[in-house]
This record gives structure tokens, sequence and C-alpha cells, in this order.
């Protein structure tokens, strides 16, 4: 199965970066076949419909080819605000986009729909981003992505990770695993 992970964060030294990489090794662990996805590395500018029409950006369709060639996914979601990050949002809304007259993304269900997502998130709050997913859960559904019904929402984060990036907490182990273990699980069957 292919597992991809990725943050709704480009910072260095992001929390949900960190737990992005600390879910793709459960997966690699599970026996998958991850790619861990850095925003940071396309050159995607903000959503305009205008910008669009005058021809979809070549790291939009490169980004729309990486996300639909895998069957599950880990968003890690920081919350700013109460909510997921605009970074996440235009990635989202130029992944859905269609491009007009292409044969693969001429229409707007590729490369979401059917995709079994988990949400993750991490803050230094004591609710560790829930509020983020509780809004990201929506505009998944939206996009007809299967959201796994496992979640989780690691608090204290400054406190979560150890120097290699690994989590130091069996019980955020724990839960990050069953929320990996869960998707693969789910994709396998969809794709079946």
């Amino acid at each position: 199965m292919k597992l991809l992970a990725f943050a709704g964060s480009t910072r260095h030294e992001s929390f949900n970066r960190r737990l992005a990489a600390a879910a793709a090794r459960m997966g690699r662990e599970a026996g998958a076949d991850v790619t861990l996805l850095e925003l940071s590395d396309f050159d995607i500018p903000l959503y305009n419909a205008d910008l669009e029409a005058r021809g979809t950006p070549a790291d939009v369709l490169r980004l729309k080819e990486v996300m639909d060639a895998h069957p599950a996914w880990i968003i890690c979601s920081p919350e700013y605000n109460g909510s997921y990050t605009a970074l996440l949002k235009n990635t989202i809304d130029w992944a859905s986009s269609p491009v007009s007259g292409h044969p693969v993304w001429g229409q707007g269900d590729r490369p979401l729909a059917g995709k079994v997502v988990g949400m993750l998130s991490a803050s230094n709050g004591r609710l560790g981003g829930l509020r983020a997913q509780s809004h990201l859960a929506p505009l998944l559904l939206n996009t007809q992505c299967w959201l796994a019904p496992q979640a989780y929402a690691l608090s204290a984060a400054a406190e979560a990770f150890d120097a290699q990036g690994a989590l130091r907490h069996a019980h955020d182990q724990a839960a990050v695993r069953a929320v990996v273990t869960q998707v693969l699980w789910a994709a396998q069957r969809l794709q079946g």
C-alpha cells in the first residue's frame, strides 16, 4: 500500500512536520511504501482562478500526480487561530481544481476523491490542534475523501519528540500508530 504523509506547514521546526515524519516511519514499519511530502518542495502560488485560466502551474500538476499515486494519506495539520493553515487550504484548493481539457485532471474529483485520510495534529496547547481537525474534516469530506474515524491531536508538542524526531511517550506512539494502521487497513480494502 502506498501511503502519503505531509504536514500543512513549511516551518523548519514545525511540530507537525515532525509528526508527519514519525507517522511515515510507522507506515514503513507496517510495510507501506511511504512518501513523506514536503510542501516547500513545490512552487505553488495562492489559488487564483484568473491565474489558473492562463494555465495550471507545473508544480500543481506534479502535486496532483503525487497525491493521485497514493490511496492512503496522513495529513498533519497545525492549528492557526483555531483552524487549519492557509497553506493546507491552498494545497487542497489547487489539488481539487479541474484542469480544463486535461485527460486526467479535467474533472474536479481527482486526486482527492476516494483517498483514505487520517488526521493528526500537534500543538503546544492542551487540545493539540483538535480544533484544526474539526475544521479540516468537513473540507476533506466535501472533496470526497474517506476520513478515518481514528485521529489524534498531540498536545505539549514541544516536549513530545526526542532529538531524533521520534515520539517520546508510549501513549503518543500508540495513538499515532493506530491512525496509520487504520488508514492502511481501510485503503487496502477500498482498493481491493
